[in-house]
């Protein structure tokens, strides 16, 4: 059996001064590598002057790491602004603990009781493409303040149909920054006190959607919505090769061909309200496949359907094949079918809108002229896709069906085939 061994130690008395004078701890207020240093170095938790020193030992130098880093790590919850880290909504700026100066003074205080109101009109704005629009947008407080206060404003285009958000401007004072292929065509209005305004020069295809004003005052921020509609017209589009021969991608590329984009769910929706019928499933910018129908028949969902927009739901963009409902706008310009001589080929028929100091129209531009400018002619042309078509607003005889409408030839073969063209011109 293993027998221990007693020996005796001659430790120092304990004195009634050890008993009352603690040591010193090092202080939570120094930097971490400071309190490392402190720890492992010549200094220790010694009592009071002229006693002696701890044992030294590993065990109580990471005791001291440990409570020396520990509320370096609760602090931080508890006080968000101790460090001067920036708050970030949408940029980053100061926070409001290193910016009571701004604005007339009053500091991080200034808007309790005071609330931020964000003010947009609750209609859709409607307008055309190229045009120039102004989304309004006005702040106020409740109570109203006396002197100005210096706020951020963003403003930003939300998602929808899967597109993702764009940021449009933002701005602090008189500077500001925009973003993507807004840069060069917006601007803050802020003619008046409180107008945030924003204006869209060279309006396109795309900008069309739900845009949000952002007010920030501080850490106080109000936004409010602004919903901008095109005014346009939609049109079912077959491709060259016959039907049911796009996938999606090929969807957006004859849109975009024809000076138009894939139309939304809620165009095609207004545009069925407005007498649209077409039998033929098409692609739609949330990549579902739908048809509107005014008249239930039989090759379209039978006769015992109720009129409406029938849906196939959500298609494979890549795999699955359709027709396509483009979306085009009024026009700037002016689409007309050019007095010629003679009948043209393809080829003649661009040379001589050329010739005429215009380009040949594109499908979307013919649609558009018909809708919005009155384009009646019963005369067939040539457009920029090959295709041979004529707008009828005004139905007689010889001039196809009883309804108004833009009629189609489909793709006749562009060297034998004699029509006349439609041109466009800009204005």
């Amino acid at each position: 059996m293993r027998k221990w061994r007693h020996r005796e130690l001659n430790l120092p008395e304990v004195t009634q001064q050890d008993a009352v004078c603690p040591a010193p701890i090092p202080s939570p207020g120094l930097s971490a590598q400071a309190g490392l240093q402190r720890i492992r170095g010549a200094i220790y938790c010694q009592v009071c002057p002229g006693a002696p020193a701890w044992p030294r030992s590993p065990w109580h130098e990471e005791m001291g790491l440990l409570l020396l880093v520990l509320p370096l790590l609760v602090l931080p919850p508890l006080l968000p602004g101790a460090y001067g880290l920036p708050f970030y909504n949408g940029f980053y700026y100061a926070n409001s603990a290193n910016d009571q100066n701004a604005g007339n003074g009053h500091g991080k205080d200034l808007l309790n009781g005071v609330k931020l109101v964000v003010e947009t009109p609750e209609e859709t704005l409607f307008t055309y493409q190229g045009a120039s629009v102004i989304l309004p947008c006005r702040y106020r407080y409740e109570p109203a303040l006396v002197s100005p206060r210096r706020v951020r404003i963003k403003w930003w285009k939300l998602s929808e149909n899967g597109a993702p958000e764009k940021d449009v401007l933002v701005a602090i004072g008189l500077r500001h920054r925009t973003f993507g292929d807004y840069q060069g065509r917006v601007h803050l209005r802020q003619d008046k006190e409180h107008d945030v305004s924003l204006e869209i020069q060279d309006l396109r295809l795309e900008d069309y959607g739900r845009y949000r004003c952002e007010v920030i005052d501080g850490l106080e921020d109000e936004s409010g919505l602004v919903e901008l509609e095109l005014r346009g017209v939609v049109f079912p589009y077959q491709s060259p090769q016959g039907r049911y021969q796009l996938n999606f991608h090929e969807g957006q590329q004859v849109c975009a061909e024809q000076g138009a984009v894939v139309a939304s769910f809620e165009q095609l929706f207004r545009a069925w309200e407005e007498g649209l019928d077409w039998c033929n499933a098409g692609w739609l910018q949330d990549a579902t496949v739908q048809y509107p129908i005014m008249l239930p028949r039989q090759p379209c969902g039978g006769p015992g359907l109720a009129p409406g927009v029938r849906s196939y739901g959500p298609r494979h963009r890549r795999l699955h094949r359709y027709d396509v409902f483009c979306f085009a706008t009024a026009l700037k310009g002016q689409v007309y079918y050019l007095e010629h001589p003679e009948k043209l080929t393809l080829t003649g028929a661009r040379e001589a809108c050329q010739e005429d100091g215009a380009t040949i129209a594109k499908v979307g531009q013919l649609f558009a002229a018909w809708r919005f400018q009155g384009l009646d002619r019963c005369d067939a042309g040539w457009l920029a896709d090959g295709s041979a078509r004529y707008p009828v607003i005004h139905p007689h005889p010889n001039c196809g069906p009883p309804e108004p409408g833009v009629r189609s030839f489909g793709f006749p073969d562009p060297q034998s085939r004699l029509y006349g063209v439609y041109c466009y011109r800009q204005r």
